[in-house]
């Protein structure tokens, strides 16, 4: 069986599109649909129906599923053991952050990392913090940042920053001056955030409809800079970790707190309860918690 080919076929369930598992992957979406069919046609089986735009597992898609995710977390476990042969000296470490994670903390943590250990190629890949904590439970990432909470029967973890959320608006906002707002003076606001993947839209969508109130999404997109030029345009306002908006210019926009206890930016780094953690894996939580350790 073509090791690639099940690792496609997953990336398409997990993500739920095939168009977003190439993205995902680096690859064409002809190149994902050629290699699921071939996996298909290996199996004797289909594993996906087609539904018009949208599509579904068939029963044997849903054990080949299952079994994927454990022949990849298998594969992975066992490159990392060999890698470990070599101890700290050689080897790879693919690390799981959320975009805006990486520019607000983790640069010291990678200058650092290098520095002590320039044997081991280190692979950032950025996605939304939900894929993240499902990729590090599969096996297919070792660690990860993800926001909390994370289940602690499943996950190890160690807390990384606690920010609120702010409110950014182009300077000379109806909230220009105020120490503070809350969702309901925002409400009917038009708003650029992040993919709907992500956990904080997933929050900021859950605290509207506990209020009532639709949440007028105008844009979206998974790097907050591009966010800020989208604010800066007046196509409308958004809400950024306290860590990220420390960046922004104060006299071009209007950042204030949101007083709002469930719109915490929590972030951990974390890894597998019990699982074989490879040296270099070891030495990245160890340098973060070095790094890091003052922000809690």
């Amino acid at each position: 069986m073509d090791v690639r080919a099940l690792r496609y076929f997953v990336e398409v369930v997990k993500r739920h599109s095939f168009t977003k598992a190439a993205e995902a992957l680096f690859v064409t979406q002809p190149t994902i649909s050629k290699m699921v069919k071939q996996l298909e046609e290996e199996l004797g089986t289909p594993l996906i129906i087609r539904e018009g735009r949208s599509f579904r597992l068939s029963d044997a898609g849903k054990v080949a599923f299952e079994r994927g995710l454990d022949v990849l977390s298998a594969m992975s476990q066992l490159k990392n053991e060999l890698n470990d042969l070599a101890g700290l000296s050689s080897g790879e470490l693919v690390v799981g952050l959320p975009p805006m994670v990486g520019v607000a903390f983790f640069a010291p943590v990678v200058s650092t990392f290098r520095e002590r250990y320039p044997g081991i190629e280190l692979k950032m890949v950025e996605d939304g913090a939900l894929a993240i904590e499902n990729s590090v439970r599969s096996g297919e990432l070792e660690i990860g940042v993800a926001v909390l909470p994370v289940d602690n029967s499943i996950f190890q973890q160690f807390a990384v920053v606690r920010d609120p959320l702010c409110l950014v608006a182009p300077a000379g906002s109806p909230w220009h001056g105020r120490s503070i707002v809350t969702l309901p003076d925002i409400a009917d606001q038009d708003f650029v955030l992040y993919p709907e993947d992500f956990t904080l839209s997933s929050r900021i969508s859950h605290a509207f409809r506990e209020m009532g109130k639709p949440l007028n999404i105008v844009g979206r997109s998974a790097h907050w800079d591009f966010i800020v030029e989208l604010v800066t345009a007046r196509l409308g306002i958004t809400l950024l970790p306290r860590s990220v908006v420390e960046r922004l210019d104060r006299e071009l926009y209007d950042v204030i707190p949101v007083s709002n206890p469930w719109l915490i930016w929590h972030l951990a780094l974390i890894w597998q309860q019990g699982s074989y953690l490879s040296h270099a894996a070891r030495a990245w939580i160890a340098v973060t918690q070095e790094v890091l350790g003052g922000l809690q």
